[in-house]
Protein backbone atom coordinates (compact mmCIF):
# COMPACT_ATOMS: atom_id res chain seq x y z
CA UNK A 1 0.00 0.00 0.00
CA UNK A 2 1.61 3.25 -1.42
CA UNK A 3 2.30 6.01 1.00
CA UNK A 4 1.41 9.52 0.05
CA UNK A 5 1.35 11.96 -3.10
CA UNK A 6 5.00 11.88 -2.45
CA UNK A 7 4.56 8.30 -3.99
CA UNK A 8 5.14 9.78 -7.15
CA UNK A 9 8.68 9.84 -6.64
CA UNK A 10 9.46 6.16 -6.74
CA UNK A 11 9.57 3.50 -3.78
CA UNK A 12 12.26 4.98 -1.75
CA UNK A 13 9.97 7.90 -1.10
CA UNK A 14 7.20 5.76 0.26
CA UNK A 15 9.71 4.22 3.01
CA UNK A 16 10.57 8.06 3.77
CA UNK A 17 6.89 8.35 4.36
CA UNK A 18 7.42 5.29 6.86
CA UNK A 19 10.24 7.20 8.83
CA UNK A 20 7.88 10.28 9.09
CA UNK A 21 5.00 7.85 10.54
CA UNK A 22 7.34 6.26 13.22
CA UNK A 23 8.48 9.50 14.02
CA UNK A 24 5.06 10.48 14.83
CA UNK A 25 5.10 7.13 16.82
CA UNK A 26 8.24 8.04 19.15
CA UNK A 27 6.67 11.13 19.81
CA UNK A 28 3.31 9.50 21.31
CA UNK A 29 5.44 7.41 23.29
CA UNK A 30 3.90 4.02 21.05
CA UNK A 31 7.25 3.73 19.38
CA UNK A 32 8.17 -0.57 19.20
CA UNK A 33 11.68 -2.06 18.18
CA UNK A 34 12.64 -2.46 14.78
CA UNK A 35 13.39 -5.46 12.88
CA UNK A 36 15.28 -4.32 9.59
CA UNK A 37 16.18 -8.19 8.91
CA UNK A 38 13.83 -11.40 9.08
CA UNK A 39 14.00 -13.75 12.00
CA UNK A 40 13.10 -16.83 12.87
CA UNK A 41 9.49 -16.98 13.43
CA UNK A 42 8.92 -16.82 17.59
CA UNK A 43 6.38 -17.64 19.69
CA UNK A 44 3.84 -14.60 19.89
CA UNK A 45 4.89 -11.69 22.37
CA UNK A 46 3.08 -8.76 23.49
CA UNK A 47 2.83 -6.01 20.85
CA UNK A 48 5.70 -4.41 22.89
CA UNK A 49 8.03 -7.39 22.76
CA UNK A 50 7.91 -8.40 26.33
CA UNK A 51 6.03 -11.31 27.22
CA UNK A 52 5.04 -10.40 30.53
CA UNK A 53 4.04 -6.77 29.24
CA UNK A 54 -0.39 -6.89 29.59
CA UNK A 55 -2.56 -6.69 26.51
CA UNK A 56 -3.47 -3.74 25.52
CA UNK A 57 -6.78 -2.02 24.17
CA UNK A 58 -7.84 0.49 21.76
CA UNK A 59 -9.58 0.49 18.16
CA UNK A 60 -9.08 -2.23 13.56
CA UNK A 61 -9.00 -3.25 8.90
CA UNK A 62 -10.47 -5.58 6.01
CA UNK A 63 -11.58 -8.80 5.53
CA UNK A 64 -12.27 -10.58 1.86
CA UNK A 65 -15.72 -10.87 0.81
CA UNK A 66 -15.34 -14.96 1.29
CA UNK A 67 -14.15 -14.37 4.48
CA UNK A 68 -17.69 -11.90 5.05
CA UNK A 69 -19.47 -14.36 3.54
CA UNK A 70 -18.74 -17.25 6.23
CA UNK A 71 -19.00 -15.32 9.00
CA UNK A 72 -21.71 -14.71 11.02
CA UNK A 73 -23.91 -11.78 11.45
CA UNK A 74 -24.28 -10.27 14.93
CA UNK A 75 -21.74 -10.44 18.01
CA UNK A 76 -20.32 -13.62 18.93
CA UNK A 77 -17.36 -12.65 21.48
CA UNK A 78 -14.08 -11.60 20.56
CA UNK A 79 -12.69 -11.97 17.23
CA UNK A 80 -8.89 -12.48 15.68
CA UNK A 81 -7.59 -8.93 14.06
CA UNK A 82 -4.29 -9.03 12.58
CA UNK A 83 -2.04 -5.81 12.40
CA UNK A 84 0.46 -5.01 9.53
CA UNK A 85 3.49 -2.70 9.68
CA UNK A 86 7.10 -1.60 8.77
CA UNK A 87 9.32 -3.66 10.56
CA UNK A 88 12.57 -1.61 9.25
CA UNK A 89 11.27 1.68 9.87
CA UNK A 90 12.56 3.83 13.15
CA UNK A 91 10.05 2.72 15.70
CA UNK A 92 7.76 0.19 13.64
CA UNK A 93 6.63 -2.73 14.61
CA UNK A 94 8.65 -6.35 14.99
CA UNK A 95 6.75 -8.12 12.66
CA UNK A 96 2.49 -9.12 12.83
CA UNK A 97 0.49 -7.73 14.91
CA UNK A 98 -1.87 -10.45 17.27
CA UNK A 99 -4.88 -9.00 18.64
CA UNK A 100 -8.62 -9.48 19.29
CA UNK A 101 -12.06 -7.25 19.15
CA UNK A 102 -15.41 -7.02 20.44
CA UNK A 103 -17.70 -7.15 17.57
CA UNK A 104 -20.03 -5.26 19.98
CA UNK A 105 -18.37 -2.28 21.14
CA UNK A 106 -15.08 -2.38 18.69
CA UNK A 107 -12.39 -2.94 21.88
CA UNK A 108 -8.93 -3.86 20.96
CA UNK A 109 -7.04 -6.04 23.21
CA UNK A 110 -3.41 -7.05 22.04
CA UNK A 111 -2.20 -10.03 21.75
CA UNK A 112 1.12 -10.25 20.96
CA UNK A 113 3.49 -10.13 17.82
CA UNK A 114 4.30 -12.90 14.87
CA UNK A 115 7.84 -12.17 14.49
CA UNK A 116 9.41 -13.87 11.10
CA UNK A 117 7.67 -11.47 8.67
CA UNK A 118 9.36 -8.12 7.01
CA UNK A 119 7.59 -5.16 6.76
CA UNK A 120 4.48 -6.87 6.51
CA UNK A 121 2.60 -3.77 4.83
CA UNK A 122 -0.38 -5.48 3.83
CA UNK A 123 -2.35 -8.49 4.66
CA UNK A 124 -5.21 -11.06 3.10
CA UNK A 125 -6.53 -14.11 4.32
CA UNK A 126 -7.27 -17.28 2.08
CA UNK A 127 -11.12 -17.85 1.64
CA UNK A 128 -11.04 -21.04 3.92
CA UNK A 129 -9.65 -18.83 6.76
CA UNK A 130 -6.44 -21.21 7.30
CA UNK A 131 -3.82 -19.11 6.16
CA UNK A 132 -3.07 -15.58 6.37
CA UNK A 133 -0.82 -13.80 3.54
CA UNK A 134 1.36 -10.91 3.79
CA UNK A 135 3.87 -8.83 1.77
CA UNK A 136 7.03 -7.97 2.36
CA UNK A 137 7.08 -5.01 1.40
CA UNK A 138 10.86 -4.89 0.09
CA UNK A 139 14.07 -3.54 -2.69
CA UNK A 140 13.65 -7.40 -3.31
CA UNK A 141 9.65 -8.21 -2.66
CA UNK A 142 8.12 -11.37 -1.66
CA UNK A 143 5.12 -12.75 -0.03
CA UNK A 144 5.11 -14.80 2.83
CA UNK A 145 2.00 -17.41 4.21
CA UNK A 146 1.08 -18.03 7.97
CA UNK A 147 -0.90 -21.10 9.18
CA UNK A 148 -3.07 -19.70 11.29
CA UNK A 149 -3.83 -22.65 13.35
CA UNK A 150 -0.44 -22.54 15.11
CA UNK A 151 0.57 -19.01 13.62
CA UNK A 152 3.88 -21.11 11.74
CA UNK A 153 5.29 -19.54 8.78
CA UNK A 154 4.91 -21.95 5.79
CA UNK A 155 7.52 -20.41 3.68
CA UNK A 156 8.23 -16.94 1.24
CA UNK A 157 7.98 -16.45 -2.23
CA UNK A 158 10.06 -14.07 -4.38
CA UNK A 159 7.19 -11.45 -6.57
CA UNK A 160 10.28 -10.85 -9.00
CA UNK A 161 9.45 -6.99 -8.63
CA UNK A 162 10.21 -4.15 -5.85
CA UNK A 163 8.21 -2.96 -2.99
CA UNK A 164 5.05 -5.43 -2.79
CA UNK A 165 2.21 -3.14 -1.39
CA UNK A 166 -0.69 -4.95 -2.22
CA UNK A 167 -2.45 -9.00 -2.50
CA UNK A 168 -5.43 -10.72 -2.53
CA UNK A 169 -6.30 -14.21 -2.49
CA UNK A 170 -8.32 -15.58 -6.19
CA UNK A 171 -11.98 -16.31 -4.69
CA UNK A 172 -10.96 -20.22 -6.16
CA UNK A 173 -8.13 -20.22 -3.29
CA UNK A 174 -5.88 -21.60 -6.05
CA UNK A 175 -4.05 -18.55 -6.76
CA UNK A 176 -2.25 -15.67 -5.41
CA UNK A 177 -2.17 -12.22 -6.67
CA UNK A 178 0.77 -9.47 -5.48
CA UNK A 179 1.06 -5.82 -6.54
CA UNK A 180 5.02 -4.91 -6.84
CA UNK A 181 4.78 -1.12 -6.85
CA UNK A 182 8.28 -0.09 -7.33
CA UNK A 183 8.68 -1.82 -10.21
CA UNK A 184 4.96 -1.48 -11.58
CA UNK A 185 4.58 -5.62 -11.85
CA UNK A 186 1.80 -8.01 -11.20
CA UNK A 187 2.86 -11.46 -9.49
CA UNK A 188 1.07 -14.53 -9.81
CA UNK A 189 1.75 -17.69 -7.21
CA UNK A 190 0.06 -21.59 -7.13
CA UNK A 191 -1.46 -21.87 -3.24
CA UNK A 192 -0.57 -25.31 -2.44
CA UNK A 193 -3.23 -27.72 -0.53
CA UNK A 194 -1.09 -26.52 2.81
CA UNK A 195 -1.66 -22.81 2.19
CA UNK A 196 1.92 -22.43 0.95
CA UNK A 197 2.68 -20.28 -2.10
CA UNK A 198 4.49 -21.92 -4.82
CA UNK A 199 7.01 -20.96 -7.11
CA UNK A 200 5.56 -17.82 -8.93
CA UNK A 201 3.18 -18.99 -11.92
CA UNK A 202 3.35 -15.49 -13.54
CA UNK A 203 5.00 -11.84 -13.87
CA UNK A 204 3.57 -8.82 -15.77
CA UNK A 205 5.48 -6.08 -16.26
CA UNK A 206 3.33 -2.46 -17.18
CA UNK A 207 5.72 -1.39 -19.57
CA UNK A 208 2.84 0.54 -21.64
CA UNK A 209 1.25 3.35 -21.41
CA UNK A 210 4.20 6.00 -20.52
CA UNK A 211 4.34 7.72 -17.10
CA UNK A 212 1.89 9.82 -16.06
CA UNK A 213 2.93 13.93 -15.07
CA UNK A 214 5.04 13.56 -12.38
CA UNK A 215 5.55 10.03 -12.31
CA UNK A 216 8.98 8.12 -13.24
CA UNK A 217 7.38 4.83 -14.03
CA UNK A 218 4.51 2.25 -13.31
CA UNK A 219 3.74 1.46 -9.74
CA UNK A 220 1.36 -1.20 -9.92
CA UNK A 221 -1.15 -0.12 -6.05
CA UNK A 222 -3.64 -3.13 -6.24
CA UNK A 223 -4.55 -6.22 -7.81
CA UNK A 224 -7.94 -7.63 -7.57
CA UNK A 225 -10.54 -10.23 -8.86
CA UNK A 226 -13.74 -9.66 -10.35
CA UNK A 227 -16.94 -10.03 -8.79
CA UNK A 228 -17.70 -12.76 -11.01
CA UNK A 229 -14.38 -14.19 -10.62
CA UNK A 230 -13.71 -13.96 -14.65
CA UNK A 231 -10.92 -11.15 -14.55
CA UNK A 232 -8.35 -9.75 -12.41
CA UNK A 233 -7.38 -6.29 -12.32
CA UNK A 234 -4.95 -4.20 -11.94
CA UNK A 235 -4.57 -0.27 -10.51
CA UNK A 236 -1.36 1.29 -11.40
CA UNK A 237 -0.62 4.68 -9.99
CA UNK A 238 2.16 5.62 -12.30
CA UNK A 239 0.48 4.85 -15.72
CA UNK A 240 -2.75 6.22 -14.79
CA UNK A 241 -3.83 3.06 -16.26
CA UNK A 242 -6.65 0.10 -14.34
CA UNK A 243 -5.42 -2.79 -16.39
CA UNK A 244 -7.91 -5.81 -16.69
CA UNK A 245 -6.41 -9.53 -17.55
CA UNK A 246 -8.01 -12.91 -17.62
CA UNK A 247 -6.40 -15.66 -15.51
CA UNK A 248 -5.84 -19.25 -16.85
CA UNK A 249 -7.48 -21.10 -13.84
CA UNK A 250 -4.89 -24.14 -15.04
CA UNK A 251 -1.18 -22.51 -15.43
CA UNK A 252 -1.94 -18.84 -13.63
CA UNK A 253 -0.88 -16.96 -16.67
CA UNK A 254 -2.48 -13.47 -16.82
CA UNK A 255 -3.66 -12.38 -20.70
CA UNK A 256 -4.46 -9.04 -20.39
CA UNK A 257 -7.70 -8.21 -22.48
CA UNK A 258 -8.18 -4.21 -21.52
CA UNK A 259 -7.29 -1.11 -20.19
CA UNK A 260 -9.23 2.09 -18.75
CA UNK A 261 -6.74 5.32 -18.65
CA UNK A 262 -8.10 7.66 -15.95
CA UNK A 263 -7.46 11.74 -17.14
CA UNK A 264 -3.57 12.47 -16.90
CA UNK A 265 -2.17 12.75 -13.36
CA UNK A 266 -5.18 11.23 -11.33
CA UNK A 267 -2.86 8.54 -9.68
CA UNK A 268 -5.34 5.93 -9.18
CA UNK A 269 -4.90 4.06 -6.06
CA UNK A 270 -8.13 1.76 -5.12
CA UNK A 271 -10.53 0.17 -6.54
CA UNK A 272 -13.74 -1.81 -4.98
CA UNK A 273 -16.63 -3.08 -6.82
CA UNK A 274 -20.61 -2.34 -6.03
CA UNK A 275 -22.34 -5.76 -4.85
CA UNK A 276 -24.12 -5.35 -8.32
CA UNK A 277 -20.98 -5.94 -10.11
CA UNK A 278 -21.98 -3.89 -12.85
CA UNK A 279 -20.22 -0.59 -11.10
CA UNK A 280 -16.58 0.25 -9.29
CA UNK A 281 -15.85 2.66 -7.74
CA UNK A 282 -11.85 4.52 -8.22
CA UNK A 283 -9.74 6.08 -5.63
CA UNK A 284 -7.30 8.63 -7.42
CA UNK A 285 -4.50 9.62 -5.19
CA UNK A 286 -2.79 12.45 -6.75
CA UNK A 287 -5.17 14.82 -7.64
CA UNK A 288 -7.58 14.23 -4.81
CA UNK A 289 -10.68 12.23 -6.27
CA UNK A 290 -12.76 9.34 -6.78
CA UNK A 291 -14.85 8.10 -10.30
CA UNK A 292 -17.48 5.66 -10.45
CA UNK A 293 -16.75 2.91 -13.35
CA UNK A 294 -19.03 0.84 -15.41
CA UNK A 295 -17.99 -2.44 -15.38
CA UNK A 296 -18.99 -4.96 -18.23
CA UNK A 297 -18.35 -8.73 -16.57
CA UNK A 298 -18.63 -10.11 -20.09
CA UNK A 299 -15.22 -8.42 -21.56
CA UNK A 300 -13.71 -7.25 -18.36
CA UNK A 301 -13.85 -3.68 -19.76
CA UNK A 302 -13.86 -0.66 -17.41
CA UNK A 303 -14.82 2.51 -18.36
CA UNK A 304 -13.91 5.22 -15.77
CA UNK A 305 -16.30 8.25 -15.27
CA UNK A 306 -15.79 11.90 -14.31
CA UNK A 307 -14.17 12.62 -11.32
CA UNK A 308 -15.64 13.68 -8.17
CA UNK A 309 -14.75 15.65 -4.82
CA UNK A 310 -13.56 13.42 -1.94
CA UNK A 311 -14.70 16.56 0.41
CA UNK A 312 -10.96 17.03 1.68
CA UNK A 313 -11.72 20.86 1.23
CA UNK A 314 -8.79 23.18 -0.55
CA UNK A 315 -6.13 21.40 1.74
CA UNK A 316 -3.61 18.98 0.56
CA UNK A 317 -5.13 15.39 0.65
CA UNK A 318 -4.38 12.11 -0.75
CA UNK A 319 -7.19 9.50 -0.60
CA UNK A 320 -6.36 6.05 0.13
CA UNK A 321 -8.87 3.22 0.53
CA UNK A 322 -12.41 3.22 -0.57
CA UNK A 323 -14.75 0.39 0.48
CA UNK A 324 -19.05 -0.37 0.21
CA UNK A 325 -20.80 -1.66 2.30
CA UNK A 326 -22.61 -5.68 1.67
CA UNK A 327 -25.72 -3.97 0.58
CA UNK A 328 -23.94 -1.79 -1.71
CA UNK A 329 -25.78 1.64 -0.17
CA UNK A 330 -23.00 3.40 0.76
CA UNK A 331 -18.67 4.02 0.29
CA UNK A 332 -16.47 5.30 2.41
CA UNK A 333 -13.18 6.47 1.58
CA UNK A 334 -9.98 7.33 3.34
CA UNK A 335 -8.65 10.82 3.54
CA UNK A 336 -5.04 11.23 4.31
CA UNK A 337 -4.35 14.84 4.72
CA UNK A 338 -7.62 15.50 5.62
CA UNK A 339 -7.70 12.73 8.19
CA UNK A 340 -11.47 12.17 7.70
CA UNK A 341 -13.50 9.67 6.41
CA UNK A 342 -16.08 10.20 3.99
CA UNK A 343 -19.21 8.77 3.48
CA UNK A 344 -20.86 9.08 0.28
CA UNK A 345 -25.12 7.20 -0.69
CA UNK A 346 -24.64 4.97 -3.61
CA UNK A 347 -27.50 5.51 -6.07
CA UNK A 348 -28.94 4.60 -8.99
CA UNK A 349 -28.13 0.83 -8.81
CA UNK A 350 -24.52 1.59 -8.19
CA UNK A 351 -23.85 4.12 -10.98
CA UNK A 352 -23.78 7.28 -8.39
CA UNK A 353 -22.19 8.52 -5.73
CA UNK A 354 -23.35 11.21 -3.84
CA UNK A 355 -21.27 13.05 -0.39
CA UNK A 356 -22.86 13.04 2.24
CA UNK A 357 -20.05 13.91 4.70
CA UNK A 358 -16.32 13.84 6.28
CA UNK A 359 -15.56 12.29 9.39
CA UNK A 360 -12.75 12.96 11.66
CA UNK A 361 -10.87 9.98 11.88
CA UNK A 362 -8.90 10.46 15.21
CA UNK A 363 -5.50 9.65 13.69
CA UNK A 364 -2.63 10.79 11.34
CA UNK A 365 -2.72 9.80 7.60
CA UNK A 366 -5.71 6.83 7.44
CA UNK A 367 -3.92 4.39 5.12
CA UNK A 368 -6.16 1.45 5.09
CA UNK A 369 -10.21 1.31 6.06
CA UNK A 370 -11.86 -1.94 6.56
CA UNK A 371 -15.39 -2.98 7.64
CA UNK A 372 -15.54 -5.91 10.03
CA UNK A 373 -17.61 -8.82 8.54
CA UNK A 374 -20.40 -8.00 9.94
CA UNK A 375 -20.52 -4.66 8.88
CA UNK A 376 -21.27 -3.26 11.99
CA UNK A 377 -17.75 -1.55 12.67
CA UNK A 378 -15.49 -0.05 10.62
CA UNK A 379 -11.25 0.21 10.80
CA UNK A 380 -8.99 2.76 10.13
CA UNK A 381 -5.04 2.38 10.10
CA UNK A 382 -3.39 5.90 10.85
CA UNK A 383 0.18 5.41 9.86
CA UNK A 384 1.77 7.98 10.96
CA UNK A 385 -0.56 8.18 14.46
CA UNK A 386 0.39 4.74 15.06
CA UNK A 387 -3.20 4.22 15.82
CA UNK A 388 -6.49 1.89 14.77
CA UNK A 389 -9.43 4.06 14.80
CA UNK A 390 -12.72 2.19 15.23
CA UNK A 391 -16.23 3.51 14.65
CA UNK A 392 -19.59 1.62 14.95
CA UNK A 393 -21.72 1.93 11.36
CA UNK A 394 -25.20 3.00 11.47
CA UNK A 395 -26.96 0.17 9.19
CA UNK A 396 -29.69 2.18 8.34
CA UNK A 397 -27.80 5.90 6.97
CA UNK A 398 -23.99 4.58 6.97
CA UNK A 399 -23.36 7.20 9.39
CA UNK A 400 -19.95 6.78 11.49
CA UNK A 401 -19.55 7.11 15.28
CA UNK A 402 -16.20 6.96 17.27
CA UNK A 403 -15.66 3.68 19.38
CA UNK A 404 -13.92 4.63 22.19
CA UNK A 405 -9.94 5.44 22.11
CA UNK A 406 -7.86 4.41 19.27
CA UNK A 407 -5.62 1.62 19.60
CA UNK A 408 -2.02 1.89 19.57
CA UNK A 409 0.14 0.04 17.18
CA UNK A 410 3.36 0.90 15.41
CA UNK A 411 3.74 2.27 12.17
CA UNK A 412 -0.33 0.97 11.54
CA UNK A 413 -0.48 0.25 7.62
CA UNK A 414 -3.05 -2.27 8.16
CA UNK A 415 -5.54 -4.29 9.82
CA UNK A 416 -7.03 -7.26 9.04
CA UNK A 417 -10.33 -8.54 11.04
CA UNK A 418 -11.60 -12.12 10.83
Amino acid sequence: MGDAGAERGGWSRRRFAGALGAAALTATGCGGGAEPTPSPPEAASSPSGDASAPPRSGAASAPSPETARRTPTGPSGPRPLYLGTYTSAEGGGAGIGLAEYDPATGRITGRGTLRGVPDPSYLAVHPDGRTLYAVDEREDGAVTAVRLADRRVLGSRSTGGAGPCHLSVHPSGRWLLSANYGSGSVAVHPIGPDGAPGERADLVVHTEPAPGPGQEGPHAHQVVTSPDGRHVLAVDLGTDTVYTYRLDPRSGRLTEVARARTRPGAGPRHLTFHPGGRHAYLANEVDDSVAVCAYDPTTGRLTVGEPQGTGSGQGTNYPAQILVTADGAYAFLANRGHDSIARFAVEAAGARLRLLDTVPVAGDFPRQIALSPDGRLLFAANQRSGTVSVFHVDRASGALRLAGEPFASPVAVCALPL
